[in-house]
């Protein structure tokens, strides 16, 4: 385990008598409240000294809600010290005043509209999806990339249409770790990591693989393949609580990791475990 406190960059807390979550009901294992008390006790012997809370697919119309609610428990939980916020971004310029609304709150460093679930792989290459994604760089907010390893290809295309945009790849892109598929993940990741405005979330990963079975053998060759595409310089670290818990718990997953960066040095360590969130995400 790290000897230092980390910042976790992805943690998701929902509230099932506050806002509606129409996924949750076919994943019985998540379908009950998650919240800060839950994750500090699910944390365990990892330390965490600042969080980023990022959006749980509520219904749309709740976004602001949901920012407004995650800022409410900030002020008795000051270690989250970031949102990620949801927002209709396939509006176009019609989304400006969601996005001004979610960006007067300090707490809002970036936007996720949620694309792995889209049929359509291109969707994000849709003229009114790129212009409300250019519209993030006016506000100073980022964007989380959320997608299957399918969705790649249009994922790459889109990170070069708003060079002005930062970006971060959640969840190394969800690769097919349980299939054992490597390609085209492994050439299309490197292919993305070569654009200068995006970094790479290490987060999310065993939840790809075998939920029952995996081993840390399993993920190595994903875990490898994204911090060698991206470098010391643009990966962090991701606790994705509690969707992970389908695969593990949180101290099985850091401990996963940190084997993997075990040969690195102690500055590449606390970089990805610290310093560039605190970067990417201004906290």
């Amino acid at each position: 385990m790290p000897d230092f406190p980390l910042v976790d960059t992805h943690l998701h807390l929902w509230d099932l008598g506050r806002l509606r979550y129409a996924w949750l009901p076919s994943v019985p294992a998540l379908n009950r409240n998650h919240l800060m008390e839950d994750y500090r006790r699910a944390c365990g012997p990892v330390a965490v000294a600042k969080m980023v809370f990022v959006q749980c697919e509520c219904d749309p119309a709740q976004s602001q809600q949901e920012a407004d609610w995650v800022a409410e428990i900030a002020r008795t939980e000051p270690r989250i010290r970031g949102i990620v916020a949801q927002a209709p971004l396939e509006l176009g310029d019609a989304v400006e005043p969601a996005l001004a609304a979610l960006a007067a709150n300090p707490l809002v460093k970036g936007v996720r509209r949620l694309l792995q679930e889209e049929k359509d792989d291109a969707f994000c290459l849709r003229p009114d999806f790129v212009r409300g994604v250019r519209r993030l760089s006016r506000h100073g907010l980022s964007f989380d990339i959320c997608i299957f390893h399918r969705q790649l290809a249009s994922a790459i295309e889109l990170v070069r249409q708003c060079p002005d945009v930062s970006f971060i790849l959640d969840h190394i892109g969800k690769p097919g770790i349980k299939a054992g598929l490597l390609e085209p993940w492994r050439a299309q990741l490197r292919e993305l990591a070569a654009l200068p405005n995006i970094w790479c979330k290490i987060s999310g990963v065993a939840t790809e693989a075998d939920h029952a079975a995996w081993t840390p053998a399993d993920l190595r060759p994903y875990l490898d393949h994204a911090i060698a595409c991206f470098g010391f310089d643009r990966v962090m670290f991701g606790g994705d609580w509690p969707v992970s818990t389908l695969a593990g718990d949180y101290p099985r997953w850091v401990a996963t990791l940190d084997d993997v960066l075990r040969g690195c040095t102690p500055d590449e360590r606390h970089r990805l475990y610290v310093r560039n969130a605190e970067a990417f995400y201004r906290v």
